[in-house]
């Protein structure tokens, strides 16, 4: 049941991302981290329907984190890349190609191999204080870092980068996700009473912020790609320093459950590198630029 819902969390916050991405690219580099910046998308009927479709695939994910473990639910996510790249395609007049497709085929079946390898155990319900410290910290200055180096390079290199610190900040909110859901079971006096549904609301702002500040640089596949990537990456390790989940009791299965997550994430890198080709262009020349709508007004 888990796995069905974060499919379908997936395919809603590829249908998101893709609509979002359309608004914000729009926008100019050092418009994307100012404070305003959601702000000024939230004008836009578009960027509110794809947040709209991010509300709905936040709503299964909340689920399947309520039913199933972290460790399971977030490396589904990583689909979103599967779905988003052709929706993009479609919506911005491109195509896929061969490579983008076998590369789609492999984190498919990445997947598939790790969840069926892994046989992932549960942990503790509840993280220790110095665990929640040690996870808020280091979350926050892998991605403070990335931000940092993002600036001033170019558009790929910034979609990847600022992808990355996205991930990894979406790790810690399907953490904080996660114990938030399981505090529903004691009515949501409790929840609101709880200081992690207000640390969710906080790195949920910064998250979102900077995928926009992501997809705001006009690379589809990057973004998306290491969004994804780092995602259950992420959270896999929260999952098991943090609420001393596991991946599997023997040697044997560990190593063939990183192999299966290998096999994803390369497939994720060779999506990152390459954008869909344009109808009627090379397959590995890159999209064609494609007709711009009027920038965002300040």
């Amino acid at each position: 049941m888990d796995v069905v819902l974060a499919l379908a969390a997936a395919l809603a916050f590829a249908l998101g991302t893709v609509l979002q991405q359309r608004v914000a690219e729009q926008a100019t580099e050092d418009d994307a981290l100012r404070a305003g910046f959601l702000l000024r998308l939230a004008r836009q009927p578009l960027w509110l329907a794809g947040i709209a479709a991010d509300g709905v695939g936040f709503g299964f994910q909340a689920w399947a984190l309520g039913t199933g473990r972290l460790v399971v639910v977030q490396p589904v996510l990583a689909t979103s890349v599967v779905f988003a790249l052709p929706l993009g395609a479609r919506l911005g007049g491109t195509r896929v190609g061969r490579r983008e497709l076998l590369a789609a085929v492999a984190v498919t079946a990445g997947l598939a191999a790790f969840l069926l390898i892994s046989n992932p155990s549960s942990g503790v319900a509840e993280a220790t204080t110095a665990g929640w410290i040690a996870a808020g910290a280091g979350c926050a200055g892998v991605s403070g870092a990335l931000v940092l180096a993002a600036r001033g390079r170019s558009p790929a290199r910034r979609a990847a980068l600022l992808g990355i610190a996205t991930g990894v900040l979406f790790g810690l909110s399907a953490l904080l996700t996660k114990t938030t859901v399981d505090r529903l079971d004691d009515g949501l006096g409790a929840v609101f009473l709880d200081w992690h549904v207000y640390a969710l609301v906080l790195v949920g702002w910064v998250s979102v912020t900077l995928s926009q500040a992501s997809l705001q640089c006009g690379r589809l596949a990057p973004a998306v790609a290491t969004q994804m990537a780092f995602d259950p990456i992420a959270s896999v390790v929260l999952g098991i320093f943090v609420l001393d989940e596991s991946l599997h009791e023997s040697a044997a299965g560990a190593v063939l459950s990183v192999l299966a997550l290998l096999v994803m994430l390369g497939g994720i890198v060779v999506l990152a590198a390459r954008e869909p080709a344009a109808d009627g262009g090379s397959e590995g020349g890159g999209a064609e630029p494609v007709a711009r709508e009027p920038a965002l007004t300040p």
